[in-house]
């Protein structure tokens, strides 16, 4: 469906993004992920053709977005962060609009725009000035534009921003409903959202591809590295001089004071084999042990090992 392949940018000696290759396979959510700079909206520009490339390629359907861009962008609908909405336009009238810059035939603009009104549920909206719509309907009517013309590639940058628990809730099951027609490249910070809606991640840092795979294979192979979750009872000085002497325990990644006379320790361990040792050296030193829990490897500590500052 998309292929990127050794894509490079520079603005002048400043390296934005560096030889990133992936793929986006037909009907296939993909998360792409990466802090804030780490040239994520870079490489989706270019991908809808936006920015040229100063290395590398990226095809979409079939269709080198350099050497056959119209054919290409053709294959796009592109959501950026800031939706491109005129808000002196009415939601139809907008809608028409975009169709016509997109191309589509004078006889199917009104069935094409009818079609993703009552996709998007606009429907009611049709005749509001967008300056009028609120937030959630605004970013209905970027999107509404986006899917125009039934592209097969959606590229939705930070779709969610701004939007309500019940508003997001709703575009995120429309997002899984776009999936099943639609290739889409989902690019949000939201990482539960991203593992609620998507079948593989993009991860960059610093311009430079970290991980391509599915959620659950990156959480897999983060499994060796086990964290454990310690509240102790009274003196945090004595259960730390007592925890830094056990060999199993890797790094003792936090220390939480509670403010009621608990502690709570983040502990990185070798194997779920320590715990026991933990359990014996603190009590024999008569430090209480108010709750201990293994915590299972997600995408947030997936996100935050592949892009911590080295």
């Amino acid at each position: 469906m998309v292929e990127v392949k050794n894509l490079t940018k520079h603005y002048g000696r400043v390296t934005a993004v560096h030889d990133l290759s992936f793929e986006i396979r037909d009907n296939e959510i993909l998360g792409f992920l990466g802090p804030n700079g780490a040239g994520k909206s870079t490489t989706m520009n270019i991908i809808a053709g936006f920015l040229p490339t100063s290395e590398g390629t990226v095809t979409v359907c079939g269709h080198d977005i350099k050497e056959d861009a119209r054919a290409a962008k053709r294959c796009i609908g592109y959501l950026p962060e800031i939706p491109p909405l005129y808000p002196n336009m009415r939601v139809e009238e907008y809608l028409r609009y975009c169709a016509g810059i997109k191309g589509i035939r004078r006889g199917q603009v009104k069935s094409e725009v009818e079609k993703v009104m009552r996709r998007l549920k606009l429907i009611d909206m049709r005749c509001r000035l967008i300056s009028n719509l609120s937030k959630g309907y605004k970013q209905r009517t970027g999107l509404a534009q986006a899917i125009l013309g039934d592209p097969k590639l959606l590229i939705l940058d930070e779709p969610t921003v701004g939007l309500d628990p019940s508003q997001v809730t709703e575009l995120r099951d429309l997002i899984r409903e776009l999936g099943k027609d639609h290739s889409v490249i989902l690019s949000s910070h939201i990482l539960s959202e991203i593992s609620a809606v998507c079948n593989r991640v993009v991860i960059i840092n610093k311009g430079e591809l970290k991980a391509v795979d599915t959620i659950e294979n990156l959480e897999r192979r983060m499994s060796g590295s086990l964290t454990l979750i310690l509240t102790v009872v009274g003196d945090r000085d004595a259960a730390y001089s007592v925890l830094e002497k056990i060999g199993g325990i890797e790094e003792i990644e936090d220390v939480m004071d509670m403010d009621d006379g608990t502690y709570v320790f983040r502990l990185k361990l070798k194997d779920e084999k320590v715990r026991q040792e933990i359990m014996t050296a603190l009590v024999s030193k008569g430090i209480n042990i108010a709750e201990m829990s293994m915590q299972k490897p997600d995408l947030e500590q997936v996100f935050l090992e592949l892009t911590r500052k080295k």
